[in-house]
């Protein structure tokens, strides 16, 4: 994402732009957190932050959250680019048990979905992830991966398809 010029700013775009952090850092933070090394979160956030300071005239005020998660996902590409070994399969866990009772199968749960969601395409991923994770659907799923609703419904409709069909394949227990 080209950045534009830094625009004078106003009162109004650092009220903005507090509010914005405030409603909106906790989810940034646990977006990159879910996504790549928790040391490296809050600075890939605050990354994310500054370019929507410098682009504060193109964020859509009624969509500020898509457009920070749209701008996040460049920002982590651009990020994985410069790091070679960054563990993306670790994926931090919820403390809730998926498989009542039973730590082995809990740990078999775990391994049968991370290898699922790794055999689906990165497009795919991004969309569950944004859907399972960050609870986006319908038109703020469409503006983060800047297509329409009916695009995005249809996006999300056939990565869940191929998710259940890869975990079909993968089911081993």
């Amino acid at each position: 994402m080209p950045d534009s010029e830094d625009p004078p700013k106003t009162a109004a775009d650092v009220d903005w732009f507090t509010v914005m952090v405030r409603e909106h850092s906790t989810a940034l933070v646990r977006y990159f957190v879910r996504r790549g090394p928790r040391q490296d979160a809050e600075d890939l956030a605050a990354e994310v932050f500054a370019t929507a300071w410098r682009r504060r005239n193109d964020v859509p005020r009624e969509a500020v959250l898509p457009w920070l998660y749209r701008t996040a996902g460049f920002t982590l590409a651009n990020s994985r680019r410069k790091h070679l070994d960054l563990p993306v399969d670790e994926v931090p866990e919820s403390g809730v048990a998926r498989v009542d009772g039973d730590p082995e199968l809990n740990i078999l749960f775990d391994a049968e979905l991370r290898g699922a969601l790794a055999s689906v395409g990165e497009r795919d991923r991004q969309i569950l992830l944004l859907h399972a994770w960050e609870g986006l659907d319908g038109a703020e799923l469409a503006e983060v991966l800047g297509i329409s609703r009916s695009g995005a419904e249809a996006a999300l409709s056939r990565a869940r398809q191929r998710l259940r069909d890869a975990w079909g394949e993968r089911m081993s227990f």
